[in-house]
């Protein structure tokens, strides 16, 4: 009876073991009737540094840094100075007067400091500002060539965020974009 029982089971496993998997088959009949989506593909990194206003907004970052370090520069120069007296004089000094040239030396040191974290804002905060407008300009490009071409997305490269794409499917529109922001030019 346990010899007759075994044999049924293992004759019940063979048949579950060939016979297809319903799911399986669905879900080929799926993918082939799928429609193949069309996209766009760039380094958005390398769009941005090669686009018309890329060098500008550069420079207008650089002219404020150097003017930030400049004052800087006049401020460390203030402080030497100021410093500077107060050890040549440290020795002659009244009490009074050394208290009055350390509340001084701390004071513009403070300052200095202080301007130092504000430029540094400032700085950030342009430099935002102007690669902001500069991003503006190159979605809509993107955007507007996407639409033009029928994509269903466009993919950004940069980060290695796409190790494989098929070129086939598709298109590098890193020219196309590059050229519609030196036409908007």
């Amino acid at each position: 009876m346990v010899l007759l029982s075994l044999a049924a089971l293992s004759l019940s496993a063979q048949v579950v073991e060939t016979e297809p998997a319903p799911a399986a088959s669905a879900e080929v009949e799926t993918a082939e009737a799928s429609p193949v989506l069309k996209f766009g593909y760039l380094s958005y990194d390398e769009v941005v540094k090669m686009s018309p206003g890329y060098d500008e907004a550069q420079q207008t970052v650089a002219s404020l840094r150097d003017a930030y370090e400049r004052e800087l520069e006049r401020s460390e120069e203030v402080f030497s100075k100021q410093f500077s007296e107060y050890v040549d004089g440290q020795k002659t000094f009244p009490e009074n007067i050394l208290l009055k040239r350390q509340n001084e030396l701390r004071q513009t040191m403070e300052q200095s400091l202080q301007f130092k974290r504000e430029a540094k804002a400032l700085l950030d905060e342009k430099e935002k500002e102007v690669m902001d407008a500069l991003y503006v300009e190159v979605d809509r490009a993107i955007r507007a060539i996407g639409l033009e071409r029928g994509y269903a997305f466009v993919l950004n490269t940069d980060g290695h965020a796409c190790p494989f794409i098929n070129v086939d499917l598709g298109e590098d529109i890193t020219g196309l974009v590059l050229q519609r922001l030196k036409n908007k030019q």
